[in-house]
């Protein structure tokens, strides 16, 4: 017999997402003591799921598909209009193993010693006080447009670094921040767009096995050329994720500075940084929620889902979700030390098949940058940390700790 879903009361909750930010979904699991419920955001019904069973199901892609499941301010900002993430079925797994064809381990390497070469020049350099968020944002942005083959003049450092940076910072903002989000997606697809007519007139020639070079010449399940501007989209889908992972090296160096006692077993062996990273990756906010769409209509667990209706999986509630997690609130590198991994409980990115799935391409990538981090900032330079506020709200998207993080007196280890 079928069930009714929990369903919050109203006519829509668009605002109390926006006042709860990633304690929107984790708060009504809680009061409704289920792992599902129904809502409405932006005027539409909406299914919210949480929990490994829920994530198990939202990556089920017989019953889902994600065309026309974010909202178009997402699609206008963050992902782009034709990028992978709106494709389902044959046309995503094929997108998609353009993408995985540069992660290869080989590959992932070079952008990491791209990484730490560029931390290196910034580090090196610094007089008085460096903000890290900033820092580390044009560290990436040198790094990964290097790997991907993009020329960036230094003349273009920080414009094309804050167009990045702006993607995924505007996406869920109002006003004119959204506005500057969106010029600074038009500016960066037709920056990219005039590199990928040049690569194919033979104007420009980078290396193989970047992305650039990779997505120019990838050819769709038909075997034409992708339009310029769709390569575009997915060049810069390298380049603005690598650059977001500049939240991650902030929380990384955050977690190294507070937790005197993970960073003492990170420092002696007892903890490796994998362990350290991970937990990183699962305790500090990154992305609160994502979306898809009911394919077909079907039922699971005695609850019915109709086709088109929109779902949201919980990331953030997931990784603090006590069932799966001892203390969540507490952050314990060592969970992870002897950990089995699961591609449904530990969603920071996703989950599912990162080779197939909707789940992140560049996980391997963060991870490898993340760990780039630790070595420079725990063996590699000794700075200090004057009094600041470090706090970070779970309402802002993306929350971020407020002072950016201020390292000063930064100087080479002997």
């Amino acid at each position: 017999m079928t069930k009714p879903i929990p369903k919050e009361q109203g006519l829509d909750h668009s605002l109390d997402f926006l006042r709860e930010g990633y304690q929107f979904v984790p708060n009504r699991r809680t009061s409704f003591q289920s792992n599902i419920f129904e809502t409405r955001l932006l005027g539409e019904r909406a299914i919210c799921l949480g929990g490994e069973e829920g994530a198990a199901l939202f990556y089920d892609a017989d019953r889902f598909v994600r065309q026309d499941a974010a909202p178009k301010r997402l699609l206008k900002t963050l992902f782009g209009e034709t990028g992978v993430q709106t494709l389902d079925g044959p046309a995503h797994t094929h997108r998609k193993r353009m993408f995985m064809s540069l992660m290869f381990p080989e590959n992932v390497d070079r952008l990491t010693r791209l990484v730490g070469r560029e931390w290196e020049k910034e580090l090196d350099q610094a007089d008085g006080e460096t903000v890290l968020y900033e820092t580390a944002q044009r560290v990436l942005m040198r790094a990964v447009c290097e790997w991907a083959g993009v020329p960036l003049v230094e003349s273009e450092v920080d414009k094309r670094t804050d167009e990045m940076r702006l993607l995924f910072e505007s996406g869920t903002a109002l006003g004119p921040k959204h506005i500057l989000g969106r010029k600074a997606r038009a500016s960066a697809e037709a920056w990219i767009s005039s590199m990928v007519e040049e690569v194919r007139t033979k104007r420009l020639l980078p290396n193989e096995k970047t992305a650039l070079y990779e997505f120019a010449w990838h050819r769709d399940e038909s075997g034409e050329l992708l339009p310029a501007d769709v390569v575009a989209v997915e060049v810069i889908n390298i380049l603005r994720p690598t650059v977001a992972v500049s939240i991650y090296v902030l929380f990384t160096v955050l977690a190294l500075h507070q937790f005197d006692e993970a960073r003492t077993k990170l420092a002696n062996g007892t903890v490796d940084a994998t362990a350290f990273v991970q937990e990183v990756r699962r305790f500090y906010p990154f992305f609160p929620v994502t979306a898809a769409r009911v394919k077909h209509d079907f039922e699971w667990e005695g609850y019915r889902f109709e086709a088109g209706t929109l779902v949201l999986l919980d990331l953030y509630g997931t990784n603090h979700d006590p069932a799966h997690w001892d203390e969540p609130g507490q952050f314990n590198p060592e969970r992870f030390v002897d950990w089995t991994e699961s591609p449904f409980t530990f969603i920071p990115q996703g989950g599912g098949d990162v080779d197939f799935g909707h789940r992140c391409a560049g996980e391997h990538v963060t991870i490898a940058i993340m760990k780039e981090t630790i070595d420079v900032f725990l063996n590699r330079y000794r700075y200090d940390v004057p009094p600041q506020d470090f706090s970070y709200s779970l309402v802002d998207l993306p929350s971020l700790p407020k002072s950016r993080l201020v390292l000063t007196d930064i100087e080479r280890r002997a």
